[in-house]
Order: structure tokens, then sequence, then C-alpha cells
């Protein structure tokens, strides 16, 4: 019985002896090897998926097939230029992004 091994091994000193020894890590739990806790301050991961609206002004450069497939589940397109938006707008309504017509005719040459 397992009860009844606790209750004989502590009526026979097996535990209290090891509680009154020094270098027994049961004397003082706090102190010896084991594991530890690290503390460290909790901090909050940002992923940054725009530029602070600056990018927003201008239309960018997406492949077709990724607009339309944008279009039809939802999710953001990644430009040229590593803006990752949902297209909603009419891109003809702006200027074309610096960024991307740079990467653009880099490609081609």
């Amino acid at each position: 019985m397992l009860h009844g091994f606790i209750a004989d091994e502590l009526a026979g000193g097996a535990w209290t002896d090891d509680l009154a020894d020094p270098v027994s890590p049961l004397s003082s739990p706090d102190q010896g090897t084991g594991t530890a806790v690290l503390e460290r301050p909790e901090t909050e991961e940002e992923t940054k998926k725009d530029d602070g609206g600056d990018a927003d002004r201008f239309a960018h450069y997406v492949s077709k097939e990724r607009i339309a497939e944008s279009r039809m589940t939802g999710r953001p397109v990644v430009a040229l230029c590593g803006k990752v938006w949902v297209p909603k707008h009419d891109p003809s309504q702006y200027p074309v992004c610096p960024d991307c017509k740079r990467i653009y005719e880099e490609m081609l040459h």
C-alpha cells in the first residue's frame, strides 16, 4: 500500500533525516541544483505589414493572378516592393509606386 509506505518511511525518520541534513536537497529546496526559472519581461511582437500609410498612396505591381485570387479569398497580396495588403481600390486612381517600378524595370534588364 503506497500510503502505508510513506507513513512507514516518515515514522522511521528517513524523510526527517533528509530535512535536517544540510547537504540534502530536501533541506533547502530553493538553494540546490535543480530547475531554475529565468525571469524576463514580456514583450509583444508586432508584425509590421505596412509602412505606416505611405505605400497606400500608390498603385503597386502584383500579378493579375494574385489580384484575382485575393479578390476571391480576401487574402493579402505582396507587391514587388514588399507592401502587403488586401487590394480594394482602383489602382488607376493612384500613381505607380516608385519602388515597384524600379524593381520591375530591373527585372526586365
